[in-house]
């Protein structure tokens, strides 16, 4: 039996990607495709809701779903910690729902994160600068808010990093205490630098998507656990065994 799958951001790049991978599994099947101006209802009768759309939009299509108590996917941008706390309380309350939200699908994205916060506690002075097609809407990515916060979590015993003259806008937008310097380019996919600093040295942990090919294995992962989830999940890294092997 095929999972059957509503995508809400059909009409937009991500949702024609996802709808491709969907149309071509032998383990789902396109349940609705659900543009800007359809009504959210047409998800109801599916088993999982791939959300896509954008950071203004997300949170209704996502507390939609979850008050039918479906299963959802989350793929957009903008869900901050405080966001997040309460969507949490929400899923809470209704037993069959379960939430898992992704700032990025590319496997090297996630292992990139999770150098960056290895790295972290043996740097007093950490950057980031990220760069996305022009079309993004929202800056900093969701991928550096995350990069950002599991840095700030890393040095939880240390402290923050040293960001001088952080009052200047020019200095980017801090995010658990790590400045964010976001490009909206033509000719850019994604792009993302963390920079350390340290004595007489610097560190750049650097990963590029160069196509969107680089997020099917991420979204086909994503697509089957979501299947079984409870609770709110957030992250890619949460899905894969980033432990080394002995």
């Amino acid at each position: 039996m095929t999972t059957r799958v509503a995508v809400v951001g059909a009409n937009g790049t991500m949702g024609h990607l996802f709808t491709r991978l969907i149309e071509a599994s032998d383990e789902f099947e396109v349940f609705a495709r659900i543009g800007s101006t359809d009504p959210l209802e047409n998800m109801v009768g599916a088993d999982v809701v791939v959300d896509v759309t954008l950071p203004a939009v997300s949170q209704s299509v996502v507390e939609f779903a979850v008050s039918k108590g479906l299963k959802v996917l989350v793929g957009t941008s903008g869900w901050s910690s405080d966001r997040i706390i309460g969507l949490e309380r929400l899923v809470g309350a209704v037993p069959t729902a379960g939430v898992i939200i992704i700032p990025n699908f590319s496997i090297g994205s996630v292992l990139a994160t999770s150098f960056a916060a290895l790295a972290a506690r043996f740097y007093e002075s950490i950057e980031i600068i990220e760069a996305h097609k022009s079309t993004k809407i929202d800056s900093p990515s969701g991928t550096a808010v995350r990069t950002a916060e599991t840095i700030g979590r890393a040095r939880a015993a240390i402290g923050p990093v040293i960001a001088p003259h952080a009052d200047q806008r020019a200095r980017g937008q801090q995010v658990a205490s790590v400045p964010i310097h976001s490009l909206r380019m033509q000719g850019v996919v994604a792009k993302q630098d963390v920079i350390f600093g340290g004595t007489g040295e610097t560190l750049t942990l650097s990963h590029e998507t160069l196509a969107e090919t680089a997020y099917e294995a991420g979204i086909l992962l994503a697509l089957d656990r979501v299947r079984g989830a409870t609770g709110v999940t957030v992250g890619l890294d949460r899905l894969i065994d980033l432990a080394p092997s002995a």
